[in-house]
């Protein structure tokens, strides 16, 4: 029901952010961070995109860990492509070592895939949210290939989240949540939030992020605009070993949720409160799996409750589709939607390959290019 809810208050008491567009007289200066772990196939092709944008005053760093750099030839000075001597294998880690690389100390900062693409506009619809004083914001991960009934899927599961847990709770006066690149802080704000976590090794470096932000209750803008094309999943072997960092992702932080609800309460926060709330929540297959059993055992037990499941159910279902109604979404996703049973599958073999901690370091390997994005 909660999706719902949410969307109901958002209808009715959405905060108006005041957008202004014009330009400043100077631009800020950004540092991009490009993280690559043994695998530059896409590097060329995110440094296009990225030299392409209609803005001037950046640096790009690559920080390539454990990658043959050899092939890497770029012709702007802009571009620093640095090779720590010793292996990194960490998100946080890699960060953290291009900001003591800095060519000058960068306003701002913001994290990019190595097989993501950028809109041109992109730092633009950030500067944005800046300008109105927000110190962190995220903008949408769209899909850049959807060739594949799972990279359809992975891309329905990116709408759902990016509409409530982006728009809608941004809108209601609470942060929209980090998704792992495409986002964008000021420095002083990231090395404060992090630099205590500078070691943190394993996925999810950004729900640590997140929180130690919301709980200085400093709210994460969601721009709407701001786009990032990302590579979806297209294989089996793929998706399980990614839904497997995740997995164990969630419930090795979601007890955050319980300190910033506490905070919340405390503080009269609706940022820290719900945001708490969304902490909480399990991936969607695994509610949606037990919620299932929940009603089929009270079918027997008492029919009366099962109905009131069903009920949530259709909900859910409601809701789901108003996230893909609301965010102009491409009729491939559509028609992949009888394809979730199988998604849901292999997101249950990724429960059981989370158990194993080697899963946290298991990089998404893409097997294939998919085409640029048009």
């Amino acid at each position: 029901m909660f999706p719902v809810v949410l969307y109901l208050f958002y209808a009715v008491f959405k905060r108006k952010n005041t957008i202004h567009s014009a330009k400043p007289v100077v631009e800020a200066d950004y540092a991009i961070i490009v993280t690559a772990y043994e695998q530059i196939t896409y590097l060329p092709a995110v440094i296009e995109s990225l030299l392409k944008m209609n803005y001037s005053n950046y640096a790009i760093y690559i920080v390539a860990d454990c990658c043959d750099i050899s092939s890497l030839q770029f012709k702007d000075t802009r571009v620093i492509v640095l090779r720590p001597e010793e292996p990194l294998r960490s998100n946080v880690r890699s960060h953290f070592y291009a900001i003591d690389h800095f060519i000058r100390p960068h306003e701002r900062l913001t994290i990019i895939d190595s097989d993501n693409l950028v809109h041109p506009d992109y730092i633009n619809e950030l500067n944005v949210y800046f300008d109105q004083g927000y110190s962190a914001v995220q903008g949408p991960r769209m899909p850049k290939n959807l060739n594949s009934t799972y990279a359809c899927l992975d891309a329905a599961r990116d709408i759902y989240y990016h509409f409530y847990d982006g728009k809608i709770l941004f809108g209601l006066g609470s942060s929209a949540t980090l998704a792992g690149s495409g986002m964008a802080f000021k420095t002083s704000l990231y090395t404060e939030c992090l630099g205590k976590h500078a070691n943190l090794s394993g996925a999810g470096f950004d729900k640590v992020l997140q929180a130690e932000i919301v709980k200085r209750n400093v709210r994460i803008a969601f721009a709407e605009d701001a786009i990032v094309y990302d590579e979806k999943t297209t294989h089996s072997e793929q998706l399980v070993n990614q839904r497997a960092r995740w997995v164990n992702t969630w419930f090795k932080y979601f007890q955050y949720g319980f300190s910033l609800i506490k905070k919340g309460i405390f503080n009269r926060s609706i940022n820290q409160f719900l945001f708490g709330v969304v902490l909480l929540r399990p991936p969607l297959f695994m509610f949606i799996i037990l919620s299932g059993g929940c009603l089929l055992v009270n079918a027997f037990i008492n029919p009366f409750i099962s109905l009131l499941w069903l009920a949530g159910f259709i909900a859910f279902l409601a809701g789901f589709y108003i996230a893909l109604l609301r965010s102009n979404t491409s009729q491939q996703i559509y028609r992949s939607i009888t394809g979730i049973p199988l998604f849901m599958f292999y997101q249950v073999m990724a429960v059981f390959k989370s158990g194993n901690r080697k899963g946290e370091n298991i990089a998404t390997r893409h097997l294939e290019p998919a085409a640029k994005h048009k």
